[in-house]
């Protein structure tokens, strides 16, 4: 191929790069554009909405959202459901993904066990709801966070044993087999050697269960009402007898998305680490 062909091949590369950036930017882009907006602002100027020369940008929506109790406990709740349901999940499922990894059952095989988590995520959400309603309506946590982490962790456990049965079993079984010979436990396998090995692994697991749950909506509005309500449900409120307003959406629509996103941005090697971990074994 010559270096003109070669040239022009990236230049093609680079400018579908950049229209898939744009493409991809452009939720919050007016995200940011309304929510800097005045309420009339959001519906007389069109096109693209620049601030500065369309219009004169102001924070009186965020200051207005973010000084509010509803917006406050919504973040807090997400913050508290996110975190604890990801933490149990994370300290349930990983020691399980290590025992499908590393040891064999009799009575059925690794293989089915591991399906069988996988299915519980096949399974729609919807089916269980009212089992859910009914049991923490009997159990008297309706609208608390406890509900939502229960329900949380019931979900995304399957993804913790699924993944990191996987990154375990990648890992190279000579060094356990050593450590056993000098006498050490399964236990103290996992703890000194494997999950140091894996913290890449457990570190990507750990922000696809937590924007799993963050993001989580269906739940969140079948359990909780005042109390227990969190961002995503905080979101579908911006909805009066007027309408919805688009300006208190943008606002709560960023809230929502800004957690998430610098999360991932700051921790985006160990997500690559840790998906890739074992891909180029053999």
């Amino acid at each position: 191929m010559s270096r003109k062909r070669k040239r022009t091949k990236g230049i093609i590369i680079l400018v579908l790069a950049v229209a898939a950036a744009l493409w991809a930017f452009m939720p919050f882009y007016w995200a940011i554009s309304t929510s800097l907006r005045s309420p009339l602002e959001t519906f007389t100027i069109a096109g693209l909405g620049i601030p500065f020369i369309q219009f004169r940008p102001t924070l009186a929506n965020w200051i207005d959202q973010l000084s509010i109790g509803e917006t406050q406990r919504a973040l807090l709740n997400s913050t508290i459901v996110a975190v604890f349901s990801a933490v149990i999940a994370l300290i349930l499922g990983i020691p399980a993904a290590y025992a499908l990894a590393r040891f064999r059952f009799f009575a059925i095989k690794n293989k089915d066990i591991t399906v069988w988590f996988l299915s519980q995520r096949v399974l729609p959400p919807v089916v269980t709801v009212i089992p859910f309603f009914l049991m923490m309506r009997s159990a008297s946590l309706l609208d608390t966070r406890t509900a939502l982490v229960l329900a949380n962790v019931t979900f995304i456990l399957p993804f913790v044993v699924v993944i990191m049965r996987q990154t375990f079993a990648d890992l190279p079984v000579e060094l356990e087999e050593s450590a056993l010979v000098d006498g050490a436990t399964h236990f103290g396998i996992l703890r000194n050697i494997s999950l140091p090995l894996a913290a890449p692994a457990i570190a990507a697991t750990a922000l696809i269960i937590l924007a799993f749950t963050w993001n989580e909506f269906l739940f969140a509005l079948t359990l909780g009402s005042r109390q227990a309500v969190t961002i995503p449900v905080h979101m579908a409120g911006a909805v009066d007898t007027r309408g919805v307003q688009f300006w208190f959406m943008a606002v709560r629509a960023l809230v929502a998305m800004l957690p998430p996103t610098l999360l991932a941005l700051f921790a985006q090697r160990y997500i690559v680490r840790g998906l890739t971990l074992g891909a180029l074994k053999g």
